[in-house]
């Protein structure tokens, strides 16, 4: 069996920026122990999976280690790919997966990704937080996520966590945040728990940092960057319950993955 897979770099308009996703376009599902198997040898943050269902494809993506419930980077990639390697003439494509209906629609060059929003819960400043992140907190807050506020960008970009000891932590993964100087707000993204120690750019953790960043500053329309190594600029709309994220895709390689 063969499999055409395309490589892509979301949240960037060039290659090598923004964060890379592996897409596959498949007729039907195959087991979940190979698709987990096919995201290790590709040992990227995640591998998408897409099968058409009715009017809309049903996504699954998965960490080198794992099956994730919500990737936003990979989502932008298939669409991605859908639109312009298969030539979907819609103007939004339409998801299904597990955290629900999800669409991305194109406008001009930019694609923007139609996400539902989560508002974390108040947690407070703890040390073994504080500890596994290697910094002072201004707040703590979590959903499926840590979310820890910062006081400055500096101290984002300053932040060095212990793995193990975040690995740990009841959490899927660790958002720290903060305002940022050229945008209205940046972040990083940690998540050694499930094979990824800093991803370059995470479109579903704005799930939770629009919303919040939307209250604080007073504004539905903001901009965001992740200010990993490769680094990414987000777009956001708070919309109501949903979230708007913008950004542009790169596709940098095609092939085929041989099974037998």
């Amino acid at each position: 069996m063969q499999l055409a897979f395309h490589q892509v770099d979301a949240f960037s308009d060039r290659p090598f920026s923004g964060n890379p996703a592996m897409v596959y376009r498949l007729e039907a599902w195959l087991a979940d122990e190979l698709m987990q198997k096919i995201a290790a040898e590709h040992n990227l943050a995640e591998t998408a999976f897409l099968v058409r269902e009715g009017q809309a494809w049903h996504i699954r993506w998965f960490t080198p280690t794992t099956e994730v419930p919500l990737c936003g980077h990979a989502t932008l990639a298939s669409a991605f790919v859908l639109f312009d390697i298969y030539k979907e003439s819609a103007e939004r494509i339409d998801f299904t997966c597990k955290s629900g209906p999800l669409s991305v629609s194109r406008e001009g060059d930019r694609l923007w990704l139609d996400f539902p929003t989560i508002v974390p819960s108040e947690i407070g400043v703890t040390l073994d937080v504080e500890r596994a992140l290697g910094v002072e907190a201004v707040d703590v807050l979590g959903s499926n996520e840590l979310f820890v506020v910062l006081d400055s960008e500096q101290a984002v970009l300053d932040c060095k966590p212990d793995m193990a000891a975040l690995a740990k932590l009841p959490w899927l993964g660790a958002i720290v945040t903060a305002r940022g100087n050229q945008h209205d707000f940046v972040s990083r993204y940690f998540a050694p728990a499930i094979g990824i120690d800093e991803d370059p750019v995470t479109g579903s953790t704005h799930c939770s940092l629009i919303p919040y960043w939307a209250k604080r500053l007073g504004k539905s329309n903001l901009t965001a960057c992740q200010r990993s190594a490769r680094g990414g600029e987000l777009f956001c709309r708070l919309e109501g319950e949903r979230v708007k994220i913008g950004g542009n895709a790169t596709l940098v390689a095609s092939g085929t993955l041989h099974l037998s």
